[in-house]
């Protein structure tokens, strides 16, 4: 797509504005977003078919509006039946476009930009005139959309490690100005889940953490930073998925929590983003029979949806669901119903259907068959538009080169996001005062490990990342990436690689009693030299290593993480992080090996 000129933005931008009735020099005034008068008249001038369309939020495959590369228009004929997001947006009078990596949305910040600019340019050529909310993932840490050379964050649950609400808003702050500037006013950020069950699939460090109250503080903390930059931040996931032992991606979980354990444990991060001014909150796929004994899906439940978020909480912003397409929400009930059934519950944008053709004709054949009202559709369509307009989409719909310079992965956001991850990695274990090495008597490190991490986000596999850092640092490393299920040839390898080195430092993912990670970790330290595990998601690695020399938690594989962990390690950077959830031994696990707030310092 070519990108669109300084003219031709400002020429659409102003299209824009007198679509919803604003002259031009109200448009670029300073001021309150449009009254609720002026957004009832937009809505009472559409169709029936761009009533419904305003409520989905729908994938798309391609970097460019209407150039995508060839694969990407098969993908599209595939799944959405149109070619590119431009027929996509003609078709269904869609409300908003979610970008992600897999869909070739994202290859960078230019790019980016171009999409958006090129998505707004079709959206203002409907006849409603109406802009789309551009949305995405980036949660930072393991759940990032844009990668580098955007700036990446750690993830929530090393935010909880570092403790500072003042962190957690800057960068809430950072991320959402480098968001904007490429044209993404939606962020399904922050994750608001407690993470209570240390054995949950779907949550984990993607939490602040375990204990409500310090969870709360810091989403909205995180709320704060990511709407001071004018975008959405969307508090998740409704109401409450931190003690699930199931994947809602692959199956319905089912909370046992007592009403009042759900006040005590899961409401208090909701109640804070409320507070916060939290623009939009998503629904999660569990069922909650406490909540509502009816056992549908939090997402299809009125009583959860209506009842306790919007009457008893106070909530009147945009309620958004969990992508449609997971299998929480759709065991019970078949495709046609659950956009239905999700608006007759409460909800506002229907994201990311299977199949949208047929969530968008169910829809419109409820509306049209009285199961639910043109009225019904204009309360979600009048939040949705106060959305936009609060945003600014209504007057400045597009983004431009020069902003997207000035905003993404700049140096000073780049040295933040550094200054912040080493206030967040954890010391776990240092026997015999291990650590920091020293260049003296550990020059020659040996690096192991998982290499579990995505492209995007990196400079290259973790254990690249982190031989590197320690090259920086001045060490000698040699590095063997050794898998997350390492073969005893390769365990034999790693045993034979050890031998005359100084140090041994180990990155570990998601270490299981039995597993094959723990075997290397026991085999390594029994030839003498000292081993250092370097947890690179879960914490609770640290209850199975038993064996290691020292241990230190990094919450991620991404680089800012590994490498504020690394100079740890070399004690460049003190490890000022404390556990965010409690680690519970190995062998018993109703009793806790390290609590939350535990950390060592040098």
């Amino acid at each position: 797509m070519v990108p669109l000129s300084r003219r031709t933005v400002l020429a659409a931008a102003t299209v824009g504005a007198a679509a919803v009735g604003l002259s031009a020099p109200a448009a670029r005034a300073a001021g309150a977003p449009a009254s609720d008068q002026a957004l009832k008249k937009i809505i009472s001038r559409m169709s029936l078919e761009e009533k419904v369309g305003q409520l989905f939020v729908m994938r798309v495959y391609g970097h460019s509006a209407t150039a995508p590369d060839q694969a990407d228009i098969d993908a599209n004929l595939k799944e959405l039946g149109v070619r590119t997001a431009a027929e996509l947006i003609e078709k269904y009078k869609l409300g908003g476009i979610i970008y992600f990596a897999w869909a070739h949305n994202v290859r960078d910040p230019h790019q980016i930009a171009d999409l958006s600019n090129g998505i707004q340019k079709v959206g203002l050529e409907q006849p409603s005139r109406i802009p789309l909310l551009i949305s995405t993932d980036q949660e930072h840490g393991i759940v990032a959309r844009v990668g580098r050379p955007a700036t990446l964050f750690p993830g929530a649950m090393a935010f909880g490690a570092g403790g500072s609400r003042s962190d957690a808003r800057k960068a809430g702050q950072i991320a959402g100005a480098e968001l904007r500037a490429i044209g993404i006013r939606q962020d399904y950020a922050p994750d608001a889940d407690v993470n209570v069950n240390p054995a949950n699939p779907v949550i984990g460090v993607r939490s602040f953490g375990a204990d409500p109250q310090a969870v709360a503080g810091l989403v909205a903390a995180q709320v704060k930073g990511y709407q001071s930059a004018h975008i959405a931040s969307t508090a998740k996931h409704f109401p409450g998925h931190g003690d699930t032992a199931t994947d809602s991606h692959t199956g319905i979980p089912y909370i046992s929590h007592t009403r009042e354990q759900w006040e005590r444990l899961d409401a208090p991060p909701f109640k804070a983003a409320i507070a916060a001014g939290i623009d939009s909150i998503m629904t999660a796929h569990i069922v909650v029979p406490a909540l509502d004994p009816a056992e549908d899906p939090a997402t299809l439940s009125r009583p959860i949806l209506t009842g306790i978020l919007r009457e008893q909480l106070g909530y009147d912003g945009v309620v958004v669901t969990d992508s449609l397409g997971m299998e929480g929400v759709r065991t019970k009930y078949g495709d046609d119903r659950v956009p239905v059934l999700a608006l007759k519950a409460g909800v506002d944008q229907l994201l990311n259907p299977p199949d949208l053709s047929v969530s968008w004709n169910a829809v419109l054949a409820a509306v049209r068959g009285g199961e639910l009202t043109e009225a019904r559709l204009d309360q979600s369509i009048l939040r949705v538009l106060r959305l936009k307009a609060k945003l600014g989409l209504l007057k400045e719909p597009y983004v431009s080169p020069s902003g997207v310079d000035r905003a993404v992965g700049t140096p000073a956001h780049l040295a933040a996001a550094d200054r912040i991850a080493e206030r967040t990695t954890t010391l776990l274990v240092n026997k015999k005062g291990l650590l920091p090495l020293s260049r003296r008597t550990h020059k020659n490190v040996l690096v192991l490990g998982a290499n579990p991490a995505s492209p995007s986000l990196s400079d290259g596999p973790p254990t690249t990342v982190i031989g590197a850092a320690l090259t920086e640092l001045g060490f000698t490393p040699t590095v063997l990436a050794t898998g997350t299920a390492p073969t005893q040839a390769t365990i034999a390898q790693a045993v034979a690689a050890a031998k005359g080195k100084d140090a041994v430092v180990i990155g570990t993912y998601n270490v299981a009693a039995g597993s094959a990670q723990q075997s290397l970790v026991n085999a390594v330290a029994e030839t003498g030299v000292p081993v250092v595990a370097l947890s690179m998601r879960n914490p609770y690695d640290v209850a199975q290593l038993s064996a290691a020399d020292a241990h230190v938690a990094a919450y991620s594989w991404i680089d800012v993480e590994l490498r504020a962990a690394v100079r740890v390690l070399a004690g460049k950077a003190e490890p000022r992080g404390k556990l965010p959830v409690p680690v519970q031994k190995a062998d018993d696990p109703a009793q806790v090996l390290y609590p939350i707030g535990y950390g060592l310092s040098y």
